[in-house]
């Protein structure tokens, strides 16, 4: 009894000590067995080039609506029945020329009427003057024969100038349009007769983006086209500007005159302008360097090894390349390709464009 109890507690040591020798074993293997650090991920690849500044001339393009020099709607200014049309459709007229004549036989009896009573007075006002002098006739008859002959000088006034309102005739020199009416018709104040325009030169209100303000001014050159004309240019001159910037569309109207001798411009209808000024130094990037959102446009500037994402604001575009007015400056590097897998802030790997960015025109 006493030998196994002396065995018993050698043999629990002899197991605690190969329990510690196979974990130890165990343990250096797990650590020979553990995976190396994973690679760090690629960076994204960009082709960048250069904001650079060139000589362009100023070309911006807009639409407009051409409206005559002169344009009225021919109306009557009292009521009255059309008695002779004294023009045909489109016809050409001359300033004064008679174009309506309205029924006068009502106008013209009562302008005989102020004539009688005109010519009355002043036969009494006369005799009555003669009497004055002599005593005969009293001051105060004076003073009422002189107001009556005054009044009825205004009653003939008066009358003649409703006579004048039976004739209608061209304030200016022009084409007339449609006739509205025929002989007989009942006229009124308002209702139009016919249109007249004087196209010998027309205007062009054209809508000009505000970032372009600074750049537009009087003098500069216009060359217009039309729809109905694709390979004719209609060169002109830009006059004036609004006083007001539209805030709905954010665009100031412009207007400019342009010849029309032929009459191949007709007021209403819609043109293609272009305003063209002198040369000037802008910045020029890619075309593709722009990211749009929404009505906002940006680039992507390389800063170190990180880009930044930097609202912009456009001038004139051109194939292939786009002004920059304001957000960037000459000699940063933008983004050409490899926009749609970058953002704000990611760093990145270049490589330059091999091509120019700039192209002459």
């Amino acid at each position: 009894m006493i030998r196994r109890n002396d065995r018993t507690p050698r043999s629990a040591a002899r197991l605690a000590a190969l329990a510690v020798l196979f974990a130890g074993v165990g343990g250096c293997g797990r650590q020979e067995a553990a995976p190396a650090s994973a690679a760090p991920p690629a960076l994204p690849s960009v082709v960048v080039t250069s904001v650079e500044q060139a000589e362009r001339p100023l070309e911006i393009e807009a639409l407009g609506t051409a409206r005559a020099m002169d344009a009225v709607e021919i109306t009557s200014r009292v009521t009255n029945v059309v008695e002779t049309i004294a023009f045909e459709d489109g016809q050409f007229v001359e300033a004064g020329d008679v174009l309506i004549r309205l029924d006068s036989d009502e106008a013209q009896a009562d302008l005989a009427l102020a004539e009688a009573a005109l010519a009355e007075s002043r036969s009494q006002y006369r005799r009555s003057k003669e009497l004055f002098e002599s005593r005969t006739v009293s001051e105060s008859r004076m003073v009422e024969l002189e107001a009556k002959l005054r009044a009825d000088e205004s009653r003939l006034q008066a009358a003649s100038a409703r006579l004048a309102l039976t004739v209608i005739q061209a304030p200016f020199s022009g084409h007339v349009g449609l006739r509205r009416v025929s002989v007989g018709s009942l006229v009124t104040p308002g209702t139009v007769i016919t249109t007249l325009d004087d196209d010998s030169v027309v205007r062009l209100d054209v809508s000009v983006p505000e970032r372009f303000l600074a750049l537009v001014v009087p003098g500069m050159q216009v060359q217009a086209r039309a729809a109905a004309y694709p390979d004719t240019v209609f060169n002109g001159t830009l006059t004036a500007l609004d006083s007001r910037v539209d805030p709905v569309t954010r665009s100031m109207t412009v207007r400019a005159t342009v010849p029309n001798p032929d009459g191949r411009i007709r007021s209403g209808m819609f043109v293609s302008v272009r305003l063209v000024g002198g040369p000037r130094s802008v910045m020029i990037v890619p075309e593709e360097s722009l990211v749009p959102e929404g009505e906002n446009q940006y680039v992507f500037v390389l800063e170190n090894d990180r880009v930044s994402k930097r609202e912009v604001t456009l001038g004139q575009r051109r194939p292939g390349e786009v002004e920059i007015l304001a957000g960037v400056e000459v000699g940063e590097r933008v983004v050409v390709e490899g926009t749609q897998k970058i953002a704000d802030g990611v760093q990145v790997q270049t490589v330059e464009s091999p091509t120019h960015v700039v192209r002459q025109r």
